[in-house]
């Protein structure tokens, strides 16, 4: 199926990264959640392991790919540490956030890696383009965490008129259904975020999955507050941490903060989600919410053929 699980911060481990390529999905996991920094060798010769004994030992379905995650924003202060790593293990897929760098770029491709860069307009799309970015991602409106404002199809017929490569889609997208509906759009990838946290193999409070069955796209609220920039989080969560979530004051996009400076802190206080969550009935293994989402494709695709709309 062609689908990417989103690197989700704090919560994408090597269990979860692990079970989604072994079930034939790209796996994915920022390389800030490996903390201390030393720690991301040790995930990755980890996962790097898990796989090629998959492959081994199931020849007729080999894992799908990996990739790491780099933050690439000045407030990153372990961008270069991250990338040495990277570039030693030759991750093969490696996705750019929050800033694009003609030389980040160049080093991936040194080693014969794609990179793939996520964004929320045209515009963007074009910078990361013309600096050497393989691929993108267009995070539309209604995804998980730190998400755009316009509607995928808008997002995706604008970078289609230009740009012929590689091109996932991202925003609320928790079924097979939709994920097919990406591909009639033009994308080649559903890029899945919110669906996976509420997995057993996330690395997510009990609690966070919970919240995640229980609520529907109404429970989503769109704040720059907690880091400084835009996304979507649980509405229980916010009120939870003492905050009124219909009014919440604007934080200062220039001063951008993943850090513990924050006293309510995104990802551990206040949980990132996305508007297609109605989806989420469950919380089951990444096997059985793939073998869903591949369920629900085929009959998708199946409703559409043989007529004028079928796609593949």
């Amino acid at each position: 199926m062609p689908l990417i699980g989103a690197p989700l911060f704090i919560i994408s481990q090597p269990e979860l990264v692990i079970a989604q390529c072994t079930a034939g999905v790209i796996g994915a996991f920022p390389s800030l959640n490996a903390r201390p920094a030393e720690m991301l060798e040790e995930w990755l010769v980890r996962i790097e392991t898990a796989l090629a004994a998959h492959d081994r030992e199931h020849p007729e379905r080999p894992a799908a790919p990996f990739a790491v995650n780099l933050i690439v924003h000045k407030s990153n202060d372990r961008l270069m540490h991250d990338l040495d790593v990277v570039v030693r293990h030759r991750v093969p897929i490696v996705i750019t956030s929050l800033g694009a760098r003609v030389e980040i770029n160049e080093a991936v491709h040194a080693y014969g890696g794609v990179v793939l860069h996520d964004i929320i307009n045209d515009t963007f799309a074009r910078k990361a383009v013309d600096k050497g970015a393989d691929g993108l991602i267009a995070v539309a409106a209604g995804a998980g965490g730190h998400a755009g404002t316009l509607s995928p199809f808008a997002l995706v017929q604008e970078i289609r008129q230009w740009f012929a490569g590689p091109l996932a889609l991202s925003g609320s997208i928790a079924n097979g259904a939709s994920a097919l509906a990406a591909l009639a759009m033009g994308a080649d990838f559903a890029y899945v975020g919110s669906a996976f946290i509420a997995t057993r193999e996330a690395h997510a409070a009990d609690e966070y999955k919970a919240m995640i069955v229980e609520s529907r796209a109404q429970d989503i609220v769109y704040t720059n507050l907690f880091t400084g920039v835009h996304g979507n989080y649980l509405r229980p969560s916010i009120a939870r941490a003492g905050l009124d979530p219909d009014n919440l004051p604007q934080s200062d996009p220039s001063k951008m903060d993943f850090s513990t400076s924050r006293p309510v802190k995104a990802w551990r206080d206040i949980w990132g989600c996305g508007q297609g969550i109605g989806a989420v009935t469950e919380v089951p293994s990444v096997a059985e919410l793939v073998e869903r989402l591949v369920r629900e494709y085929g009959i998708a695709r199946d409703r559409l053929a043989p007529g004028p709309l079928a796609v593949r």
